[in-house]
Parts: structure tokens; C-alpha cells; sequence
């Protein structure tokens, strides 16, 4: 195998996880099966963990099988593995480090592409239970403007509005 190939499958499959990290969170993590675990990512915690960690976990063992599989039976397996680990890297800093800020420092970016994903993660977690949220991806943010719009029809942000006067605003700039 070239070097080439395990480069590509190992960036083939980051794309390919953000998908399904799309389709996990938007339909298992969100749906009547997945919420009993990820209900905990959507509420004040206290500690370093939360239930929704559990998905890591699940998620950490499905590469490490990948990794045996590959090891023992076909080589490129062993590739997939490496890229779901890469993406599971992206994930941890970008998710769990940078928007939920679950590191010993704070960070919160300014411009470019951190700033809309930060963005777009807190507009997700404006909606209170899992109806009505936006961008279910981790590293693929849409445009918060439509994200705000979307929000801002379902009527989502008048009632937060209504029964939290202070709490946080997607339309004040200083929180978003």
C-alpha cells in the first residue's frame, strides 16, 4: 500500500464521521433511545463527567475493535480506526475543550472558523430538551445567522426569552 492510501482513508474517514456524528446526535442522541444518556451534555453538570460521556466510550471501543480487526485481518481497517481516533481527537479539543470550555482555561475565539463553531454549538444548547436544537454537527458549523432564523421561527428563543429573562441571548453579541 502507498503512503498515499492510508493518508486518504485516514481523511476519508474523518469526513465521513462528521456524518454520522451528525446522524448519531441528531437522531440517537436527540431521539426517545439516545436522550437518557445525552440529556446530561444539555444540563448544568457537576464533576469533570457527565453521562453523555458514555458515547466515547462506545465510540472509543468501536475503533479499537476497527484497530484489532485491521491488525489481524485487513490492513486498511486498521486506517479507518486511525482516522475515527483522529476524529475523536477534533472532537475532545474542539467540543469538549474549546466550546464547553471543560479545560482548566477559557478560550472563546473572536473571528473565523472556531467563532462560528463556537456559535453554532451554543445556539444548539439554547433550546431547552432536545426538540427544535440546531446543528447536530462537531465540526461542521452551518451559518449562525440561519441558525438564529431557524431558532427565532420555531418560536424557540421568545419562550426561552420569556421564562428566563436573564439567561443567555444568541442575539447579544457578548454570548455569542
Amino acid at each position: 500500500m502507498s503512503v498515499l492510501a492510508p493518508i486518504f482513508i485516514i481523511v476519508a474517514t474523518v469526513a465521513v464521521m462528521e456524518f454520522v456524528a451528525y446522524a448519531v446526535h441528531r437522531w440517537v442522541m436527540h431521539g426517545p433511545l439516545g436522550w437518557g444518556w445525552h440529556a446530561s451534555h444539555h444540563e448544568v453538570t457537576h464533576g469533570p463527567f457527565e453521562k453523555n460521556d458514555l458515547y466515547a466510550i462506545v465510540f472509543a471501543g468501536l475503533s479499537i475493535l476497527l484497530f484489532i480487526v485491521g491488525s489481524a485481518w485487513w490492513a486498511p481497517l486498521w486506517w479507518v480506526a486511525m482516522g475515527m481516533l483522529v476524529y475523536g481527537l477534533l472532537y475532545f479539543f474542539v467540543h469538549d475543550g474549546l466550546v464547553h470550555q471543560r479545560w482548566p482555561f477559557r478560550h472563546v475565539p473572536r473571528r473565523g472558523y472556531l467563532r462560528r463553531l463556537y456559535q453554532a454549538h451554543r445556539l444548539h444548547h439554547a433550546v431547552e430538551g432536545r426538540e427544535d436544537c440546531v446543528s447536530f454537527g462537531f465540526l461542521y458549523a452551518p451559518k449562525v445567522d440561519g441558525l438564529k432564523d431557524r431558532l427565532r421561527r420555531s418560536g424557540v428563543l421568545a419562550k426561552r426569552a420569556s421564562a428566563h429573562p436573564d439567561a443567555w441571548n444568541p442575539d447579544r453579541q457578548d454570548q455569542v
